[in-house]
């Protein structure tokens, strides 16, 4: 089968495309042949060799990429009575430690991080899913907010700051998001009540909005302190991109969101997005041969949703 790793860290053609055999299944476990594979700014971080210089995963002779995945269960390892060959599925592959990712014709992953589809998607939109959603509700459990508190959401048109925008008007919250001029009406529709341009001064402009400031904040942007500054003393704030927690000022609790695949919850967003209350946003599909150039597109920025490779 063919799959997409990385030999050498570098730009977007360090992504090779190789002939490798087809993964076992072991107990535990579910073969899926993927039909879509979502393209993330991680799945760059291991590309570049950035995970490894942060100390997050162990040098190897063969990195694979991609962490979302959209197919169909090939094959059930022993123990396995949730899924049977045929189901759609999602699944999350967070282990860094394995050597070949999402990127690839088929994957083996636990069947405790897969979940069945959402049944009204496509394969591509279902593959936007696990990573940024999940990121996004880890985080709204981090922040501990109640019904009727108001959240701060940097980049609120982003992949985990659109879904973070979503889940916490699920939740009852009141959500001031934060992005681009040209936004204000996506993010609108995704539920804000509030909107602040990203250039403006963010403490200031938020406490204009809601006076002392917003029980809590996902910094999905990695804006940091600006964002802080618009949170109310004992608040909370949390951070999506590693290392990007400022210092918990003012009483504030701080933290940082480290992803964690979990099947139960995944089949909750998967309901979500079928019921119509969460958007699955594609920003374009590409076939498995050119994930570089996918993963060019992705860093020259300015996308509203995923790119997805189609194997």
């Amino acid at each position: 089968m063919r799959a997409v790793v990385v030999r050498s860290f570098g730009g977007p053609e360090a992504l090779e495309i190789e002939e490798v055999p087809v993964p076992r299944t072991g107990a535990g476990q579910v073969r899926i042949r993927v039909e879509a594979a979502g393209v993330n700014p991680v799945d760059v971080a291991v590309r570049t060799g950035l995970l490894v210089e942060a100390g997050l995963a162990e040098r190897r002779e063969v990195h694979g990429v991609g962490w979302d995945t959209a197919g169909v269960v090939e094959e059930v390892g022993a123990g396995v009575t949730g899924f049977a060959p045929g189901d759609r599925v999602i699944g999350l592959a967070d282990r860094l430690d394995l050597p070949l990712g999402a990127y690839a014709e088929r994957i083996v992953l636990d069947a405790a991080v897969v979940a069945p589809a959402p049944a009204r998607a496509t394969p591509a939109q279902a593959a936007t899913l696990p990573l940024n959603g999940l990121t996004a509700d880890q985080a709204l459990d981090l922040a501990g907010l109640t019904a009727g508190q108001t959240l701060l959401v940097t980049g609120a048109a982003g992949g985990v700051g659109g879904y973070a925008v979503e889940l916490a008007v699920t939740r009852g919250l009141r959500v001031v998001a934060v992005a681009g001029a040209g936004d204000e009406k996506l993010v609108r529709s995704l539920g804000a009540e509030f909107f602040v341009p990203r250039d403006a001064e963010l403490g200031s402009a938020v406490r204009e909005l809601v006076p002392g400031g917003t029980h809590g904040a996902i910094d999905a942007a990695a804006v940091g302190t600006a964002a802080l500054a618009a949170v109310r003393n004992g608040g909370s704030l949390v951070a999506v991109l590693g290392g990007a927690a400022p210092v918990p000022l003012r009483g504030t609790r701080v933290a940082n969101v480290w992803i964690r695949a979990d099947g139960a919850r995944l089949a909750e967003l998967a309901r979500l997005a079928d019921e119509g209350r969460l958007t699955l946003r594609v920003a374009g599909v590409l076939p498995l041969a050119e994930a570089a150039a996918a993963h060019e597109r992705l860093t020259a920025g300015g996308l509203r949703g995923r790119l997805v490779l189609l194997p």
